[in-house]
């Protein structure tokens, strides 16, 4: 009996032999071409068909549908954290949602520290703490702003003027962090505020008033102690 690939009839009818291997590998090559695969599931498809079929196995066997329960308990433990690896491999890690910040003074603006002040109070007379908190901060770094030891600029974050104010202001540099990182926390509700965050913002804003800060030429500018006199006179 002839073998498919050993005979072929050329154009004229004349029959041409053709070695099995090379038939083989020229079907093989035309069964691997785009247009016959451009339906078939993608690879995420075939991961996702395979894990809802051992979901199924497992929930029958849960029900009672072959093996026991506690066995099929343990199968669908079993993909369920199939599962989370999938998705955790396929999304990635969760991620903070991504937050839109127009600075301490928030989109509106800055205003006066005293404003900024009475509305703190009276927010913190109402027990609105989130709200204290944010106002009293903006107080905090307005105050600086006035009294020059920040510039007045736009979009300024908490922690870049904790940051700036802690170099003319040392002696308040970590009181002046931990602020930042106390409104940062709260404002972007990774915190709950409470009166105890409030009152620290405020002590804060009073302990700045009273504070002097440290110029940065004046270092340079002091005058050199004078030397040491040798004990029994120059050599």
């Amino acid at each position: 009996m002839p073998i498919w690939g050993d005979r072929l009839l050329a154009a004229g009818g004349a029959p041409v032999t053709v070695p099995r291997d090379p038939a083989r590998d020229a079907a093989r090559d035309e069964l691997l071409k785009a247009e016959y695969h451009k339906n078939d599931p993608s690879v995420l498809e075939r991961v996702i068909d395979w894990i809802w079929d051992h979901i199924d196995r497992a929930m029958g066997s849960i029900s009672g549908g072959g093996t026991d329960g506690t066995t099929g308990l343990v199968l669908f433990l079993v993909v369920a954290a199939v599962i989370a690896a999938a998705l955790w491999w396929r999304l990635g890690a969760p991620k903070r949602a991504v937050r839109t910040d127009y600075g301490v003074y928030g989109a509106a603006g800055p205003r006066t520290a005293a404003q900024y002040r009475a509305d703190a109070a009276g927010h913190a007379a109402a027990g609105r703490w989130t709200e204290a908190v944010r106002e009293q901060m903006r107080a905090l770094v307005r105050a600086l702003e006035e009294r020059t030891l920040l510039d007045t600029r736009p979009g300024r974050t908490a922690d870049e003027a904790a940051a700036e104010a802690g170099r003319a202001l040392p002696d308040q540099a970590a009181a002046l962090t931990a602020a930042a990182r106390t409104f940062d926390d709260i404002a972007y509700g990774e915190r709950t505020a409470d009166q105890a965050a409030y009152q620290l913002l405020l002590d804060l804003d009073r302990a700045l008033e009273r504070s002097r800060p440290v110029l940065a030429h004046a270092a340079a500018t002091a005058p050199a102690p004078a030397p040491t006199p040798t004990p029994g006179g120059a050599a």
